[in-house]
């Protein structure tokens, strides 16, 4: 095919391709781009075209794939301008920090009057239901509560006192 049946043939389907590539596409420059890599394939083969008997169907089946390229490629490229720090990542002054904290909590915990001690233990750190407790506890399921609310007070409000002194 010759550049002048090329440009009769090929070029005229340019809106068409944009508009189905842009039903793949999001982005605008991604469209133009892969209309654009369409044509450059299609001129490669511009020999064959010749005898093709649908060159605007050959020319979307063409685009279809150069776009299905783009997207799976997209899928592992990660920009660094969109990089950020993930939120759980953990800094040597994070882990540090949190260290501390948790050794300030388990001191004001021990601190705690022996029930309540207990009560939150058993509640925060191995998972015991209210019901549970106050079965184990021999106590009313009320009492359990209230000595759990009066403890986590208690860590809550020694903790913070801490932190305001400390900063």
């Amino acid at each position: 095919m010759e550049l002048e049946k090329f440009k009769s043939v090929v070029v005229p389907l340019r809106e068409k391709l944009q508009n189905f590539a842009r039903s793949i596409l999001t982005n605008e420059v991604e469209v133009e781009d892969a209309v654009q890599e369409t044509f450059l394939r299609l001129w490669n083969v511009r020999a064959q075209l010749n005898n093709h008997p649908n060159v605007g169907g050959f020319a979307m089946q063409t685009l279809k794939n150069i776009c299905i390229d783009r997207l799976r490629a997209e899928r592992y490229n990660v920009s660094l301008d969109n990089v950020s720090l993930a939120e759980n990542t953990i800094t040597p002054y994070t882990y540090t920090e949190q260290h501390d904290s948790a050794t300030i909590i388990k001191r004001i915990i021990d601190s705690l009057p022996e029930t309540q001690r207990r009560i939150m233990l058993m509640r925060d750190v191995d998972g015991y239901e209210l019901e549970e407790i106050a079965d184990i506890m021999c106590a009313e399921q009320s009492t359990v509560r209230v000595n759990l609310s009066r403890a986590r007070k208690t860590v809550r409000d020694k903790f913070i006192s801490m932190n305001k002194t400390t900063r």
